[in-house]
């Protein structure tokens, strides 16, 4: 069993030349205790209140107490109290593109982000699980309302200037899809908004915190810090919160999707979830995902069920409590859409009552969008022996795709090549394999075999990856104001800024490998940046690379706020090496494409349905794994509506949400000579 080593920071009482006084930061420790004397692996935490949390003391904490969790324990720091922010200058620059650097305020002054960060990086080197949670602004301003007070503190002129990072001349190249262990952290609120605090039953606490333990206390034994964040979020928004708080990294298979401090392996990432928000009942994926906001008459956009009994529940199923939920025999928990919104989606749940404190995994189960399309050539009378009946199983797993055993949205069955969609699949059987082709008769992927009822299986499970990869490459909205205010800037390692690779003829970036030592090719090393060319907003901004493998990631550039007229650098500003892929031998004449895809849109997305692994049939996703059939959406979050708004109907209409997307390809050679 593994055990929780926590420690607990709270600070009300700030000096006055520090901070402001706050009035639910010690309220929200000691909600924190409660929550960590009910978990059995507990150890008794560390606390530092008031004047006693020092600078000193809290890196003295992290490192002495959290540094005595082992491989496999949790190590909780828990932080309330005020947050600044500080300009960052240099080398920070490559990491901070919003143009500043954040910090916790101690009793005695900032704590700044980057040393923060070294403190648990080294506990997390020990093999422990580090998860941060901080209740506190990271933005500038702050409100005097005497009820809903912000956590933040201006910066001090004693404070001085913040320490440059350390320079990067030296930075070792990482592959495009490298990615590594990250600390968890759950923050209240974006780096450019405020956190809040005010009063719950008559007590002080942190918006966020209480948040958080209200959604612990009411969720189902294992939820993850995932759907916590998720949950807590819905009750800031209920609450008239004006903050939105972050999950981060939010790839999946991490500590995002472990139970929440509790034992437990990571499970499968949900890509959607219900909850209930201020506006009702949403699923967190709207037009922006690639749903249809003008669906047929009589037809809903979308419909999306509650999945049930996971198999990361490892035959567990979370209990429902008694009297919570209705639903009747012999129906499942089904839910339409009522109005389609950039960022998500309002439901209406058909003939169950989900209940009001829970957040649902669902699975997207009808889409009013064009799918992609089928066509089976017939292979002719089949030969006597085992290979009969293998074109009727083809055709069922055809038709049993979808959740559930049901038609897949994903794909489409025609028998008449005209009746074929944008994205179509011609499959043809050569003996013991199946060619998956495109209308020009190239091919998708390596033949598949197809000797015995299993493998069919599979073939409709590559469909449907293939699908999912095309619909995330081709993704795009409607005409949208953020078109045009960041540009993707791909140049050589070390060029100068400003001068990037331009495009051939064809539309592509090509990069060349160059000769090594010894005469071994080395691949190109390239610097990627993303300019806010915009002189007022600030943009959420997530990178893409999808491969030709059918693969997709987003550790370029895994989502971040880029400040007006400032740059996001890809990789911190370290070099990104494009090498053709294992397996692929570095021969003149060898190539690779990836595609990078620029999201940018004003509020963060969940980026779960980004990460596609390359296609591999040794791996291929089974509906029982995916019961979403892998649709491949991605999540709005946007602001809830101010305070004061007269009329919270007008969430489901007006126009809020902005985003766009952009696509650079780039082609990587080997040169013949």
């Amino acid at each position: 069993m593994t055990t929780i080593h926590s420690l607990l920071v709270g600070i009300d009482d700030y000096p006055a030349l520090v901070a402001p006084p706050l009035g639910g930061c010690l309220n929200d420790i000691d909600g924190v205790r409660r929550l960590l004397e009910r978990r059995v692996a507990a150890s008794e935490p560390r606390v530092l209140l008031d004047r006693e949390a020092t600078v000193e003391a809290v890196g003295t904490g992290i490192r002495d107490g959290l540094g005595a969790a082992g491989p496999g324990d949790t190590a909780l720091l828990w932080f309330s109290g005020h947050g600044t922010r500080l300009p960052a200058h240099g080398a920070d620059l490559l990491i901070e593109a919003t143009g500043h650097n954040q910090a916790l305020v101690c009793a005695d002054g900032p704590l700044p982000d980057k040393r923060l960060r070294v403190l648990l990086d080294e506990v997390a080197a020990r093999g422990a699980r580090v998860v941060a949670v901080l209740d506190c602004c990271f933005s500038g301003g702050a409100t005097r309302d005497p009820v809903l007070t912000a956590r933040y503190a201006p910066v001090r002129e004693a404070w001085g200037r913040a320490a440059p990072a350390p320079a990067r001349d030296a930075a070792p190249a990482r592959p495009a899809g490298a990615g590594g262990d990250e600390v968890l952290l759950l923050a209240a609120s974006r780096a450019d908004q405020q956190a809040h605090e005010t009063y719950f039953d008559g007590r002080r606490y942190g918006v966020f915190t209480r948040a958080v333990l209200d959604a612990v206390r009411e969720a189902p034994a294992g939820v993850s810090y995932r759907e916590v964040l998720s949950a807590a979020d819905a009750r800031v928004q209920c609450a008239g919160g004006r903050q939105q708080p972050v999950l981060f990294p939010p790839g999946p298979g991490g500590t995002a999707d472990r139970p929440f401090l509790a034992d437990g392996a990571a499970r499968t990432a949900v890509a959607h979830l219900l909850r209930h928000g201020a506006a009702g009942w949403e699923v967190d994926c709207g037009a922006g995902h690639g749903l249809r906001e003008d669906a047929p008459e009589g037809a809903a956009a979308a419909e999306f069920a509650v999945v049930d009994e996971e198999p990361w529940q490892a035959g567990h199923p979370a209990p429902v409590p008694a009297g919570t939920e209705t639903t009747p025999a012999g129906t499942g928990r089904v839910l339409t859409a009522r109005t389609v919104l950039p960022d998500r989606t309002l439901v209406d749940p058909v003939d169950w009552a989900p209940a009001p404190e829970r957040v649902y995994p669902v699975a997207l189960t009808a889409l009013n969008l064009p799918p992609a399309t089928v066509t089976v050539v017939p292979a002719g009378p089949p030969a006597p022996g085992p290979g009969d009946g293998l074109g009727a199983a083809l055709d069922r797993a055809l038709a049993t795709a979808g959740p559930g055993g049901g038609p897949s949205p994903l794909l489409r069955t025609v028998a008449d090549p005209r009746q074929a969609g944008d994205l179509h699949f011609r499959l043809e059987r050569r003996g013991p394999a199946v060619h998956v082709s495109r209308r020009d008769g190239s091919r998708f992927v390596a033949p598949l075999p197809l000797s015995a009822p299993e493998d069919a299986r599979r073939i409709a499970d590559c469909l449907i990856h293939l699908t999912r990869w095309h619909r995330l490459r081709n993704l795009a909205p409607r005409p949208s104001p953020l078109d045009g205010l960041v540009r993707v800037e791909v140049g050589a390692w070390g060029a100068p800024a400003g001068r990037p690779l331009v495009p051939d003829g064809g539309g592509e970036i090509v990069c060349a490998y160059t000769p090594g030592p010894g005469g071994h090719p080395e691949p190109p090393l390239l610097s990627i940046r993303l300019r806010n060319r915009s002189r007022d907003r600030a943009l959420w901004c997530l990178l893409l690379d999808l491969t030709d493998g059918y693969g997709s990631h987003a550790a370029l550039y895994p989502g971040h706020f880029i400040a007006p007229g400032h740059t996001g650098h890809a990789l911190d500003g370290e070099p990104v090496r494009f090498s053709l892929p294992a397996g692929r031998a570095p021969v003149p004449g060898a190539e690779a494409r990836d595609w990078l895809k620029l999201v940018v849109a004003e509020c963060e997305l969940n980026t779960v349905p980004f990460h596609l692994p390359a296609w591999a049939p040794e791996r291929a996703a089974s509906r029982t794994s995916r019961p979403d059939g892998g649709d491949g959406v991605l999540r709005f979050s946007p602001l809830p509506p101010a305070p004061g708004t007269r009329d919270l109907g007008g969430v489901t209409t007006r126009p809020y949400g902005h985003w766009t997307t952009r696509t650079l390809t780039l082609r990587t050679v080997v040169p013949a000579s």
